[in-house]
């Protein structure tokens, strides 16, 4: 029930239209089709407000873009690890972004040889695009897990010290900040480095920095929620702690959560291009964003596409983060009419 509750809060409709005959029509559909008919009215709700702002609709396609292709070539790219068979990862790419092409060395950005060499090829005569295109799974992996982890984290630990109080919230807190007194990007190269190598050492050292922000949300959102009248009412009811968490607090603790959680994505894809760019994190053989802009410094500024381009893919992909996230952040919080 608790899950279910969180994912009905979720999918509601946060503000009404300030249109009357947008509300009626919204009700005579719940009517007609039930339930059914108020997901699909809640779910179109939030593509209607995002169409009216073009910077934000810009940024839902280039999201939509970027985790979509990320999904299918890190598909093709487990399927093809799985069956001992590296080239169907291969399928969709240009060419061969481990390859070495010598004749072809920094090539600058050119339609000539569409759509490989659109982007450029680096100083091994690869094509930018084409390792670009390979690298994006380990950066979408990256935003989803380190977001999600720290939410879960963050949400067990702030909700139980915001509701519970007393000791366990000192404890809890002053343990929040202790990790939250360090530099974020230092911690995580110290973690990173003692766990070892890797993309998965990568990810471990970013969830660990990442929880304590949103242990500080989820906190903050229970301390104003435990003293509600329905959550005093569940207590006159019998219902236990466990059942009030779950029913009571964590549904209603999500809406600051999920504009923050969408301008975090970005954050994260940031943070791990700039650990990539410092040689943290990486894996032999599989190329990184922030690694490919690190690799072009050195030809920079005659042959500047190897270290820029890069550099811009990751810059539009947090804008567009960020675009959708302040837009969500606009609606959440009751900002808009339309």
């Amino acid at each position: 029930m608790g899950l279910r509750s969180i994912w009905d809060h979720l999918r509601r409709k946060p503000i009404q239209s300030t249109k009357a005959g947008a509300t009626d029509a919204g009700g005579a559909k719940k009517l007609e089709g039930g339930e059914a008919g108020e997901v699909s009215a809640g779910m179109r709700f939030y593509l209607l407000y995002l169409r009216k702002d073009r910077a934000a609709f810009v940024g839902l396609v280039l999201i939509a873009i970027f985790l979509g292709w990320a999904a299918i070539e890190g598909t093709l790219q487990e399927i093809g690890a799985y069956t001992r068979n590296p080239n169907l990862g291969l399928a969709l790419i240009p060419s061969n972004p481990n390859g070495l092409f010598f004749n072809n060395k920094l090539l600058p950005p050119s339609l000539n040889s569409f759509p490989n060499d659109l982007f450029g090829t680096n100083y091994l005569g690869q094509s930018i695009l084409a390792r670009m295109m390979y690298a994006a799974p380990h950066d979408a992996l990256a935003s989803v897990l380190v977001v999600g982890s720290a939410i879960v984290i963050g949400m067990l630990l702030g909700t139980t010290a915001g509701y519970f109080g007393g000791w366990l919230d000192e404890l809890l807190m002053r343990l929040t900040d202790a990790f939250l007194s360090l530099p974020g990007i230092v911690l995580a190269i110290a973690i990173a480095t003692l766990v070892g190598g890797g993309f998965t050492s990568l990810l471990y050292a970013l969830i660990v920095v990442w929880w304590p922000t949103y242990a500080r949300f989820f906190r903050g959102q229970a301390l104003s929620l435990r003293d509600k009248a329905y959550v005093e009412a569940s207590k006159l009811s019998g219902a236990g702690s466990g059942r009030i968490l779950l029913r009571h607090i964590f549904p209603n603790s999500i809406d600051p959560i999920v504009a923050y959680a969408t301008l975090d994505l970005g954050t994260v894809i940031l943070t791990y291009s700039v650990l990539a760019f410092l040689g943290i994190g990486l894996t032999i053989g599989y190329p990184e964003w922030g690694a490919e802009s690190s690799l072009g410094l050195p030809y920079f500024p005659f042959q500047w596409w190897p270290a820029i381009i890069p550099g811009v893919v990751i810059a539009v992909v947090v804008i567009a983060f960020t675009l959708v996230g302040d837009r969500m952040q606009d609606l959440i919080v009751g900002r808009m009419t339309y």
